[in-house]
């Protein structure tokens, strides 16, 4: 079924077909009817919030298409992009669980439905299905990975050469292509975004991916970035090669 935003909904996760890929999706039929009762399906616009920083906790949002920029921002109005979230994330888990406020902010990067639960209604549904609670246990554990990785690589990556390097290295391998000859994918950040994701400036974004295509490592057309010599770029990422093909 199409959205007004021309977006294919999945109305049951139980004919999702990236189901078992999802880690909260993979519950057992009973789990998931008893969760199709509670949840709320919504196509979103680019750049929809779903919560901000500091707002008291209203449920959980379950990201099933589409992509969403989770970040946090200073008094100085300076924002850092902590990551990129993909399909199958369940979006302020945390702050649902513990009932603190939201420690990040959700805006869509791209037109995306999300399920929403109402807090109470997910509680009571963990105290109902056991099996629920072992994936948010898995699902906080990764995350807390994900902040450690994050912390590593901008505490050691000495360049935003580096550090842009190491990003669009992730975004091939991410997008399936990495084992390709020349990976290819779309940037559906702005320049800005993306120095926001890696700690630098949209100007040095600019500089970096101009040296980079000066020196025909990656190529830009539109919204498409081919990268054009992988050596090349994970020379300058220092990457582990086993961790990035």
């Amino acid at each position: 079924m199409l959205s007004p935003h021309r977006l294919d909904i999945i109305k049951k996760y139980q004919t999702c077909q990236m189901r078992p890929e999802r880690l909260f999706c993979d519950l057992s039929t009973e789990a998931l009817q008893a969760f199709e009762t509670i949840k709320y399906a919504t196509a979103y616009r680019k750049g929809a919030v779903l919560f901000v920083e500091g707002q008291a906790p209203r449920g959980i949002f379950v990201l099933c298409k589409g992509r969403v920029k989770m970040s946090v921002s200073a008094g100085n109005g300076k924002v850092l992009v902590v990551r990129i979230a993909e399909p199958g994330e369940v979006l302020g888990l945390s702050a649902t669980v513990s009932g603190q406020p939201y420690g990040l902010s959700a805006q869509t990067v791209e037109t995306s439905q999300v399920n929403f639960v109402e807090r109470s209604d997910f509680l009571r549904f963990l105290k109902e299905h056991p099996e629920a609670c072992f994936k948010v246990a898995e699902q906080l554990s990764e995350k807390y990975m994900v902040a450690c990785e994050k912390v590593r690589s901008l505490g050691l990556s000495r360049t935003a050469d580096q550090r842009l390097a190491k990003l669009l290295l992730e975004w091939s391998y991410k997008n399936g292509t990495a084992d390709k000859a020349e990976p290819c994918f779309e940037l559906t950040l702005t320049q800005e975004e993306i120095g926001q994701l890696i700690g630098t400036s949209r100007e040095t974004v600019t500089h970096v991916l101009a040296e980079l295509k000066k020196r025909c490592i990656v190529k830009v057309t539109g919204a498409t970035l081919v990268i054009r010599n992988k050596s090349g770029l994970k020379a300058i990422a220092g990457a582990d090669k086993n961790r990035v093909n």
